[in-house]
């Protein structure tokens, strides 16, 4: 195994792991605020209302994220109409393409996750706030939406890390992440096997912070289901 190519690049890789968490990071953010009020419109008793949500989750959860990238960044340029308006300003660049896909993708798997969780709360839960005289959107924002984030941790931690593993795909579209660093050392001196066990070293790394974070959150936000000491 050479070495010398590792540390010697060890830059690139750096560079990499920068993009790569911010690319996680934004998509993961406005991925979720988009997938809140998508959960909540899903669960609506109005199949009306439902057609929405539903139809944005199956889509993407139904088609591979890579497909999603590639509608994105190579069929909006197509478009005319879009070429000449200004949103020709984000759709042209492989960085915003990429963020956009990988948002739009964890939305929809998000949301599944929050509704499920909604459903499954406990119905004396929706009993004891309408008791205690609780308008709907306070008996969401106190009682309801609190346990939902606590009981779907463990999914949404695990969606977590499967964004972060997808986001390996924006090397795909020219963008120097992680996995385009490693394809950029690999291109320079051809050593496959050192290029990307590297890249999955960082990979792994990161995967290891966020199971300890999730495991931490959930220790905390579940510290009252825990027995306590006599």
């Amino acid at each position: 195994m050479d070495y010398e190519v590792i540390f010697t690049n060890i830059h690139l890789y750096i560079e990499g792991l920068w993009v790569t968490i911010q690319l996680v990071f934004l998509s993961l953010v406005c991925g979720f605020v988009l997938a809140l009020p998508i959960a909540l419109l899903a669960i609506c008793r109005s199949p009306w209302i439902q057609i929405f949500p539903k139809t944005y989750i199956y889509f993407f959860r139904g088609t591979p994220l890579l497909v999603q990238m590639f509608l994105i960044y190579h069929g909006m340029g197509q478009f005319e109409f879009v070429r000449e308006s200004v949103i020709w300003i984000v759709f042209k660049e492989a960085y915003w393409c990429a963020l956009i896909a990988f948002a739009l993708n964890t939305a929809g798997y998000t949301a599944e996750i929050l509704r499920g969780t909604i459903e499954q709360t406990p119905f004396g839960d929706f009993e004891a706030a309408r008791a205690c005289g609780m308008s709907k959107s306070t008996m969401y924002r106190r009682i309801i939406l609190p346990g939902t984030f606590r009981r779907a941790l463990p999914a949404y931690g695990n969606e977590t890390i499967f964004m972060l593993h997808g986001s390996a795909l924006a090397g795909v579209v020219t963008i120097v992440d992680l996995f385009g660093a490693a394809k950029v050392v690999n291109s320079r001196h051809f050593v496959p096997f050192e290029s990307f066990i590297t890249a999955g070293f960082f990979y792994f790394c990161l995967t290891f912070i966020i199971v300890s974070l999730f495991k931490k959150l959930e220790f905390r936000w579940n510290a009252h289901l825990r027995p306590r000491k006599v």
